[in-house]
């Protein structure tokens, strides 16, 4: 199967897109749109797999519940261990930031 991860993007975008990739018995690739889009105030992201992101294009700010916080741009990845909890804190309100995720064991 091929596809562009930069094409088939929605206008207009009010929600961020989640889009399975590709899967496999221990990975889940998916390709994540924001567009000024952050995660709901309230709560956290809490995984039970481990997650690779890659920022292909675009910036973004993923704050954890320590107060750290990473600042991501184009060409900038980030692994996130397993139940660390985190969220998207903030993302470019003036252009697609388009993500890699990686989710595996």
């Amino acid at each position: 199967m091929m596809g562009n991860l930069f094409e088939t993007i929605p206008e207009p975008l009010p929600e961020e897109l989640f889009e399975e990739v590709v899967s496999g018995r221990a990975v889940t690739v998916e390709r994540i749109v924001s567009r000024g889009h952050t995660s709901p105030d309230t709560g956290w992201y809490d995984q039970p797999r481990h997650e690779w992101v890659l920022v292909l294009k675009g910036k973004g700010v993923v704050a954890f519940e320590s107060g750290k916080e990473v600042t991501l741009g184009s060409g900038d990845h980030l692994a996130i261990p397993a139940h660390c909890r985190h969220r998207v804190a903030w993302t470019d309100p003036d252009e697609d930031t388009i993500w890699l995720a990686v989710h595996y064991e």
